[in-house]
């Protein structure tokens, strides 16, 4: 098998600096697709977690195609219950059992959606609130083996960090660092807003936050819709004074944070009388629905006008499938290579199926800006360390956790 091409370049300096027009987006936690990806990369570190302390190691799966239905509710000033329950539909492949032993399967998925949902909403309660359907089976695929989805014995599972697993499909993954300055404006006011300190000071908040952005050379534009819990807002008069309370709050953010003070409006909806108000917080409490891979890239952001992978990671197998694995590798080498450059990168990995994992057929590097011959080398010998280990960012997924929304 041939080795990887590995090629570093660089650009002129200006060429990575920021455009003359930029425009991000960002679904907030709350959001219904980006609760999907949640569920689904829990449902599978919590399957993994399961399958290495009881079996010492992990079983294949693909819990990557989740589906939230959304509930329905009573909504009004003052009111604010949801009266029938959410949805999750899982839909993939794992294995029910490890020889005679079962594999709480159900139970694991319920407990993934359960535990994600409540951190992502307000007053949730899973046995009123939830509820899922599997459609998890464990179909032999093609050319494979009854046993890897009823595997018998350890030989039959996985091992983290296996040096002969290979890329399981065809896939190209981009990454980049450092983030622009509306990039991370945009990410940071939803994490601000969905964080620990504004929803204690503001607990009438909802978690259902869409922030986008737009930047014409130096002027800058933000739009913020952020719902409130329809039970604390007794009328429109007190809907409009804390929604320009916290609108103060995240221009201060902004204005601190970043010098900037952008031309800020702030749930636009009620522009037409339509106060943005919710049961626990999402859009989800009326019906919307949710998809995996509808949402944020791995970075957290929507970034149309750069490099941007359409994989969605969320739920993938974390021992084989490079969509997931070079996607995470791909922003993090950018990081590497960018923080030990002191320079903009811009990462790019493709890899064919059947490929080694630590052998993807081609790692394209763009440096913006000149580096000598001794960074060169340096950007090579760190770009073979990562891909020697790709054990550790399996190990990462599945016992620390990787947030790719």
């Amino acid at each position: 098998m041939p080795e990887t091409f590995v090629s570093i370049t660089s650009k002129p300096q200006g060429s990575g600096g920021d455009p003359a027009y930029e425009l991000v987006e960002r679904k907030g936690v709350g959001h219904p697709d980006t609760m999907c990806d949640a569920i689904a990369e829990r449902a599978s570190r919590y399957y993994a977690q399961y399958c290495v302390e009881h079996f010492g190691r992990v079983a294949h799966h693909w819990f990557d195609k989740v589906l939230l239905f959304g509930g329905e509710a009573t909504i009004d000033f003052g009111e604010g219950e949801l009266t029938k329950p959410y949805t999750v539909l899982f839909a993939g492949k794992g294995a029910y059992h490890f020889g005679d032993r079962p594999i709480p399967l159900e139970e694991i998925l319920f407990r993934a959606a359960a535990d994600t949902l409540a951190e992502v909403t307000t007053g949730f309660d899973p046995e009123r609130h939830l509820t899922i359907r599997c459609e998890v089976v464990d179909h032999q695929g093609s050319g494979r083996g009854h046993s890897r989805y009823r595997p018998q014995g350890p030989d039959d599972l996985t091992e983290i960090g296996d040096t002969s697993l290979v890329s399981n499909d065809c896939n190209l993954l981009h990454g980049y660092y450092p983030l622009s300055t509306l990039e991370a404006m945009v990410h940071d006011v939803e994490q601000l807003i969905n964080g620990p300190e504004f929803k204690a000071a503001n607990p009438d908040t909802g978690w259902d936050v869409k922030v986008f952005g737009s930047r014409r050379g130096d002027e800058y534009r933000m739009i913020v819709n952020m719902p409130f819990l329809a039970r604390h807002i007794d009328s429109m008069e007190t809907y409009l004074r804390r929604k320009a309370e916290c609108r103060a709050q995240v221009a201060e953010f902004l204005d601190t944070a970043f010098g900037v003070l952008p031309d800020l409006l702030f749930n636009p909806t009620d522009r037409n009388n339509r106060p943005y108000l919710t049961a626990l917080g999402s859009v989800a409490d009326t019906g919307d629905v949710g998809v995996v891979g509808r949402g944020n890239r791995i970075n957290g952001l929507i970034t149309p006008m750069r490099s941007m992978s359409i994989e969605a990671p969320a739920g993938k197998n974390p021992l084989d499938h490079t969509g997931k694995l070079y996607g995470v590798l791909a922003h993090q080498l950018a990081r590497e290579l960018g923080e030990a450059l002191g320079l903009p990168v811009d990462t790019h990995i493709f890899t064919s199926k059947e490929a080694r994992l630590d052998e993807p057929d081609e790692v394209v590097v763009e440096v913006h800006g000149e580096i000598d011959e001794d960074q060169r080398a340096q950007a090579h010998t760190l770009v073979a360390k990562r891909l020697a280990a790709m054990g550790d960012v399996t190990r990462q997924l599945v016992f620390d956790g990787i947030t790719m929304w």
